[in-house]
């Protein structure tokens, strides 16, 4: 065993990587811990190919390779952080200087903003069909009962405020008045009179109160619309008036919340509940996800709801995939066909067992799963069969791998893989956050699997 010593009693320079022994001491070591379990399980090359990740070969070079860049989102999730935690964390951690690809040395990266950039970059090129098939295939031998599959669906979470009619109204009065003076400024223009300041303290003063009841609500939400209503038109005028430009930014957010102001003096005046429902003037795609079954609303009141994305899974021997991916609410029922599709499509292999949730018993449902001569745990219709005893055992145990082993793994990827609330800001970063969670969890799981099957081999 080797000696170890305090870093305060050496009184020399020393490096990690000082030679080609120690690189393969410390690299070796690496392999052997989960992280350098993940790093087996990944098909770099192919990933690097079908993300069309290349080297610049123009300017600076990237501090990243392209495998750096795939490896730098998988750690995040292994990591569980922050993204300036993330660039902190790799400065001083060979083992994870070793997954990205890279040495530092004596360097040290201060741009942590490098890991939004490459999110940005990955997500514009992400095809979650393509992708997972390359994955499947790396993974294959080490996937068993490839003919059975689990399949439920579950919402991941976006980080955004919570949005009362009120919070929303206020959001949108605030930013559109710091664009009113703003443009007034740059234009030497007088700001015209609005209440802004009055309706200001006012709302700050219904935010402190304990219990905002339906008198106290109802005129501040009547106020705040006549407010945004004058401060919108006011914007109006000058962007017909005057010729001044503005970012893109600008006249999308603008966009937003005009339609927001239509929804709210929609539901407000007559009550009807509006379709496409804006619930973040940051996050316009964000839509709520009921929890409960196919008998509720999808919008009962939007206290009940979650906001983020909906995921329709599969599950094989223990690998999830995605099946669908939506911000907006679905019935996961209309998708049994498509999973078991897309399943074979994977595996190469005819699915005979699925186990799913009582929502995905539907008539259609079942009609498809006789014909096709599949076995599912859908609680029978009609008379019991000769066989109904057997079964019925075989349904108890497609429900307990479901129970167990799928949705717990909703649970494990949220706690675990940084998914309990997506911090990425636009719909297609939200997504590869979403993608690279679930498939570090997989990573790691085949990761094992392989190094025990090496181990087995030894012995």
């Amino acid at each position: 065993m080797t000696k170890l010593r305090r870093i305060s009693n050496l009184q020399h320079e020393f490096s990690f990587l000082n030679s080609s022994e120690n690189f393969d001491v410390y690299f070796n070591g690496f392999l052997s811990s989960d992280l350098g379990k993940i790093y087996t399980a990944i098909p770099w090359d192919a990933l690097v190919e079908i993300f069309k990740i290349k080297e610049s070969i123009k300017g600076t070079k990237n501090y990243f390779s392209p495998r750096g860049k795939l490896a730098l989102m998988f750690l995040k999730h292994y990591a569980c952080c922050s993204d300036k935690r993330l660039i902190e964390q790799l400065n001083a951690n060979i083992d994870y200087q070793f997954f990205c690809d890279i040495h530092l040395g004596h360097h040290r990266l201060t741009n942590y903003k490098i890991v939004s950039q490459i999110r940005c970059e990955l997500a514009s090129s992400l095809a979650i069909n393509e992708v997972e098939k390359v994955l499947f295939s790396h993974w294959s031998s080490y996937i068993n009962n490839q003919n059975s599959i689990t399949t439920d669906a579950t919402c991941y979470e976006s980080e955004v405020r919570y949005p009362t009619d009120q919070k929303l109204l206020w959001e949108s009065v605030q930013w559109s008045h710091q664009q009113l003076k703003t443009i007034c400024k740059e234009l030497k223009l007088k700001l015209p009179r609005t209440k802004y300041l009055k309706w200001k303290k006012r709302y700050i003063s219904y935010s402190k109160m304990r219990r905002k009841t339906t008198k106290k609500r109802t005129p501040l939400t009547r106020a705040l619309l006549h407010l945004l209503q004058k401060t919108n038109n006011e914007l109006d005028a000058l962007e017909r008036n005057f010729n001044f430009e503005m970012s893109d930014l600008y006249y999308k957010r603008r966009t937003i919340i005009k339609k927001l102001h239509n929804q709210q003096n929609q539901l407000f005046t007559t009550g009807e509940k509006p379709k496409n429902r804006i619930v973040s003037i940051h996050k316009d795609y964000l839509r709520p996800i009921v929890r409960g079954k196919e008998i509720k609303a999808v919008e009962p009141a939007l206290p009940a709801g979650r906001f983020g994305a909906k995921v329709n899974k599969l599950q094989i021997d223990g690998i999830n995939f995605i099946q669908k991916i939506s911000f907006d609410n679905f019935n996961e029922g209309t998708q049994f066909k498509n999973t078991i599709y897309k399943a074979q499509g994977l595996s190469r292999t005819k699915v005979k067992i699925v186990g799913a949730d009582a929502i995905y018993a539907t008539n259609k449902n079942r009609v498809f799963a006789t014909s096709n001569k599949i076995q599912t745990d859908f609680k029978p219709k009609g008379r019991p069969s000769k066989h109904h005893k057997q079964q019925k055992q075989l349904k108890a145990l497609i429900t307990k791998e479901r129970a167990t082993r799928l949705e717990g793994s909703f649970g494990k990827e949220k706690e675990h893989y940084h998914l309990k609330k997506i911090k990425a800001k636009t719909k297609a970063t939200e997504i590869l956050w979403i993608f690279f969670g679930i498939h570090t969890a997989n990573c790691l799981e085949i990761g094992r699997r392989m190094h025990k099957q090496s181990l087995e081999k030894v012995a």
